[in-house]
């Protein structure tokens, strides 16, 4: 497949249902990933690979460039998270016309600086690519490793809000094009 982006150490790309849906699953059945994360927890192999091609075809039909990718390793192959660039949902879950970078890893990859450079990556084909005006990032307050890579990706905040993802309370964070 070929990679939407890459950085030195990554890979960023669609998944591939049938062929990552099983390191999907392992990243997302682990408690201390999906501490934050809500909706991408699955019972099974086959129900996170249907999740995966749900995913895919959402952003196809919204057809704006934004997406939800896996991130692999150059050197070993193993997808070792996710990255997005999308549209945050409001408090009735609908898009709205602010865009967020986000990102998922395995914790066997935490402290890699993966999240950082799978994120910058994002930015630059968000505000490049994409020409969008600025980008946001959101995390819970006791999120501190995501607000961490907020803080290494230059991101500036701005305070606490809920008017995102069905009104809870998230810090949030916003970069403009240099």
């Amino acid at each position: 497949m070929t990679p939407l982006f890459e950085t030195n150490r990554l890979i960023i790309r669609n998944w591939i249902p049938e062929k990552d849906a099983e390191s999907a699953f392992e990243m997302y059945s682990d408690p201390d990933v999906t501490r934050f994360i809500s909706g991408m927890i699955e019972e099974s192999v086959e129900s996170q690979r249907v999740r995966l091609q749900t995913i895919i075809d959402r952003y196809a039909k919204l057809n704006k460039g934004t997406g939800f990718w896996a991130i692999v390793e150059k050197e070993t192959g193993q997808i070792v998270g996710a990255v997005m660039l999308k549209q945050l949902p409001d408090t009735e879950k609908n898009l709205t016309e602010d865009y967020e970078v986000g990102w998922h890893l395995r914790k066997s990859s935490w402290g890699k600086g993966y999240a950082t450079e799978a994120g910058q990556a994002a930015i630059n084909y968000g505000f490049n690519i994409l020409k969008l005006p600025v980008i946001y990032a959101v995390a819970e307050a006791e999120n501190h490793a995501s607000i961490s890579v907020t803080q290494r990706l230059n991101m500036v905040p701005i305070g606490r809000t809920n008017k995102y993802y069905g009104g809870i309370e998230l810090e949030l964070f916003k970069l403009l094009p240099a």
